[in-house]
């Protein structure tokens, strides 16, 4: 019986200098980034392939790789009779080619010699700054079906948000006919697809492509060749190859998908995290979410009053309320304190308790008696008592030594000292 998971290499995407994300990336890569209290974005994608059977995963790094590169090392680990890996390649210059990667295809042009050292007939490629739960299993299958030499993971989107995304014009036998990169509203005309009736009722009648792709290797390789100065899959190979008349297909997701590229929308998927129903479910059986296993002990919270929270392990909270929140892992949160629409993202190691009651230094977390709303807290930030933070549409876009207020959000630098008593953003 063929075993297609013997056929396909994962290949996920590490993003460049994520600036958009700024100040989360000023110290790690955007695949690093803490999610939902106690994950990184790179478990996403990650954990789909694990999931649909796929285990040789190779994660294509560059910008502030370290803690990635921890991250992976530290986490997913395999028996030594499943051959499978997931593996970091890091950008390298090499006698024939003296450049770091130039886009999302130069990247992984650069590491085919890596890649053919394995048997493959398929190159699955993944981004490592989305969430979202796919049946990628499904997915080869009807590559396969349709004798695809490549397909693209699409998604129904509005007129608004098409601008945003590269857009297929796809028939009613799954063919990308057509695409056009980030095209502007006057250009929209005769772009749209065939989509459900419950997306057209909502005006989603645009299929955008979710930077999924799965190609035949040969034809991967061919078209390496006849694009050599092509650095991106967007902008150069795909519309290429559907000129040039190959059998590209739209592979149709009707879940939920979130690119996580900006600071509002980082804070709103997670803080969507902590509602009843999200609609990216951290508790699917059949779907896990895998991470580092830290083995930390049980949340402690001591007369807190919570709603609509999401808290990691090892928290000590002591707080009068925490709402719409989500805490990270190790978080503490002093007395009389109030933390709403908050995003903290942990801490790395506990401090001694010595060290912490002595009254020496501002302990790690949150202190007695402050007020946080609209903000995120990086790692390891020590917040003194009496402090107010609250972000506000109102504020204007800055940068601080301490913090940035990005689209009305107040983001603590990782592992600042915000001293008793400081008030930041919004009266």
């Amino acid at each position: 019986m063929r075993n297609l998971n013997r056929e396909i290499l994962c290949v996920i995407l590490g993003g460049g200098a994520g600036s958009r994300l700024y100040p989360l990336t000023a110290r790690r890569s955007k695949p690093a980034v803490p999610l939902a209290g106690k994950y990184r974005l790179i478990d996403i994608p990650v954990s789909n392939c694990l999931n649909s059977g796929y285990n040789r995963i190779f994660v294509l790094t560059q910008f502030n790789s370290a803690s990635l590169n921890r991250h992976i090392k530290n986490c997913y680990h395999f028996d030594s009779f499943s051959q499978g890996f997931v593996d970091i390649l890091a950008a390298e210059q090499t006698p024939t080619n003296k450049d770091w990667f130039q886009g999302t295809a130069d990247a992984v042009r650069q590491t085919m010699t890596r890649l053919d050292e394995y048997d493959y007939n398929y190159v699955l490629i993944l981004s490592g700054d989305q969430l979202y739960q796919m049946d990628l299993a499904a997915f080869l299958a009807q590559h396969i079906e349709l004798n695809s030499e490549l397909t693209i993971a699409t998604i129904p989107v509005t007129a608004e948000d098409a601008t945003g995304y590269g857009i297929m014009k796809v028939n009613q036998n799954h063919e990308i006919e057509r695409f056009i990169e980030k095209p502007s509203k006057a250009e929209l005309g005769d772009w749209q697809s065939d989509v459900s009736d419950a997306y057209a009722k909502e005006k989603k009648n645009y299929l955008a492509s979710m930077g999924i792709y799965l190609f035949k290797k040969e034809t991967l390789k061919q078209l390496f060749a006849l694009n050599p100065t092509e650095h991106d899959f967007g902008k150069g190979i795909i519309p290429f190859a559907i000129n040039k008349f190959y059998k590209v297909h739209s592979f149709a997701y009707n879940g939920y998908w979130e690119d996580i590229g900006t600071i509002r929308s980082f804070f709103e998927a997670n803080l969507e995290l902590a509602m009843p129903l999200p609609r990216f479910n951290l508790y699917d059986s059949r779907n896990p979410v895998f991470t580092r296993s830290r083995m930390l002990s049980p949340t402690k919270i001591l007369g807190t009053a919570c709603t609509h929270a999401l808290v990691g392990d090892g928290c000590i909270i002591n707080a009068k309320e925490v709402s719409q929140s989500v805490i990270g892992i190790r978080s503490r949160i002093g007395r009389g304190s109030v933390v709403k629409k908050t995003i903290m993202l942990g801490m790395d190691t506990y401090e001694n308790l010595e060290d912490v009651l002595s009254h020496k230094i501002i302990p790690m977390g949150i202190g007695e008696d402050c007020y946080i709303e609209n903000a995120i807290i990086d790692i390891n930030c020590r917040i003194g008592n009496n402090v107010t933070i609250k972000g506000s549409t109102a504020l204007e876009n800055i940068e601080t030594e301490t913090y940035c207020v990005v689209d009305g959000i107040v983001v603590l630098k990782k592992s600042v000292n915000i001293p008793s008593g400081t008030k930041i953003g919004a009266d």
